[in-house]
């Protein structure tokens, strides 16, 4: 069998080094073959678009390989819906998918029904934390706690100057550290 592997971190500051060596042993021990490791580092789950991810799935619509494993499922999708739409093609294509941590193989009936549910509560779980994320800044908010990035103090008549000796708002702008539209609101 070859396998695919793909292991994913939000940050660069994260390593997935970890993952990888879970993944290479587990395949080893299936006696599977490694077709190729598919690493996105410093990209956040939530993205539709990500390098490696994308270059799976594209070889996996070309069938060079017959089982995808990762290191969790929520390494691999963005939401239920994602995960859902991903197995159904893997499922197509004739591809099994088999998550380390969670012990889940979908080559079998009880294995996708398995990660069918795990991936909803899992959506729910990132559900309910936005929602709570989104209560804590309303309530800021309310409090009169202003959100955002700090206010940048700029000189209205250092920008008139510098207009005056023939610079545009986009080098005024770069001088002084602001967009071209604030200049444009400052003038």
């Amino acid at each position: 069998m070859r396998v695919a592997v793909y292991a994913r971190v939000s940050t660069n500051e994260q390593s997935t080094e970890p993952q990888e060596l879970d993944l290479r042993a587990y395949a080893k021990a299936r006696g599977w073959n490694v077709y190729q490791e598919y690493i996105d580092e410093g990209i956040s789950g939530t993205k539709d678009s990500r390098p490696a991810l994308n270059q799976l799935m594209n070889d996996a619509r070309k069938r060079k390989f017959d089982v995808v494993l990762v290191w969790r499922f929520d390494r691999f999708a963005r939401s239920t819906k994602h995960l859902v739409l991903a197995l159904e093609e893997f499922k197509n294509l004739g591809i099994d998918f088999v998550s380390y941590q969670e012990n889940v193989d979908t080559s079998s009936p009880l294995g996708a029904a398995i990660f069918t549910i795990i991936g909803a509560v899992a959506q729910l779980e990132r559900d309910i934390i936005a929602e709570r994320v989104k209560a804590g800044l309303r309530r800021a908010e309310t409090n009169g706690k202003r959100l955002g990035r700090p206010e940048v103090e700029v000189s209205a008549e250092k920008a008139r100057s510098m207009r005056s000796e023939g610079l545009s708002l986009r080098a005024i702008a770069k001088r002084i550290g602001v967009s071209h539209t604030k200049v444009a609101q400052l003038l």
